[in-house]
């Protein structure tokens, strides 16, 4: 039977983390910058290596005010010194519970910025290789970060299927009234083009290459659970699994 991977962003203070986990591939759990604490992320672990999920980190910048997703005016140093500290908190507490930490996914401003903006993709690389972790980076298309990365840290191309799609590959911005998909069938709708068409639907109608190999819903999108079951629901009819480590 053929697998779709399918990851969500967890332990970030949402109500529905139990629910979600058993419905995914990988989960990217806050480690404490915009979001999470020792006992969050500890929760969240053990709940991912019950459920058989993979565990990723996913580090932004240290602004729990604005969720992350506000550029901060830091020095490269602080930055660098910041991811690594949050790398390595989560490490050690999935380390610690026999689990085993697989990839790393920049959050928010970071992740955005890493996709068009060289210096901050550098401290991101930068940051990973100095940890001496050695784990792939999900990334989005055509970006910085993944041209960057080439030849140093493996790359897993990443889509959303919760997001609209510039014909650029950016995200359309959450300040736009059609950035996020809420309607479970046209999640369905978007994430199946990507996966099986390879073809991102952009808010123009125009259609540009999809590369993704796991594919984002966020769990703060509204009726995420009901989403996601209505995904794996469809997926099982057409003899597709939500895939499993």
């Amino acid at each position: 039977m053929k697998t779709i991977h399918i990851n969500c962003d967890l332990g970030e203070g949402g109500k529905y983390d139990s629910q979600l986990m058993p419905l995914i591939s990988a989960c990217n759990i806050a480690c404490g910058g915009h979001a999470g604490e020792v006992q969050t992320m500890l929760k969240t672990v053990l709940l991912a290596i019950e459920n058989k999920v993979e565990i990723g980190a996913h580090p932004s910048y240290p602004d729990k005010e604005n969720f992350g997703r506000r550029s901060l005016d830091i020095s490269e140093n602080e930055l660098k010194k910041s991811i690594q500290e949050q790398l390595f908190l989560l490490h050690e507490i999935v380390k610690k519970q026999g689990g085993k930490l697989t990839h790393i996914k920049p959050h928010g401003a970071l992740y955005n910025e890493a996709a068009k903006d060289e210096k901050i993709a550098k401290i991101i690389i930068d940051s990973v290789l100095e940890s001496g972790l050695n784990l792939p980076l999900y990334s989005p298309q055509n970006s910085v970060i993944s041209s960057l990365a080439k030849g140093k840290i493996p790359i897993i191309i990443e889509g959303f299927a919760d997001r609209n799609y510039n014909p650029d590959f950016s995200l359309v911005s959450r300040d736009k009234s059609d950035a996020l998909l809420i309607e479970k069938e046209a999640v369905f709708q978007h994430l199946f083009s990507m996966f099986f068409k390879h073809e991102i639907i952009c808010r123009n109608k125009e259609k540009i290459t999809s590369e993704a190999s796991t594919f984002c819903l966020h769990s703060d999108t509204p009726n995420s659970v009901e989403i996601l079951k209505y995904l794996a629901q469809e997926f099982k009819d057409l003899n597709i699994e939500i895939e499993k480590k």
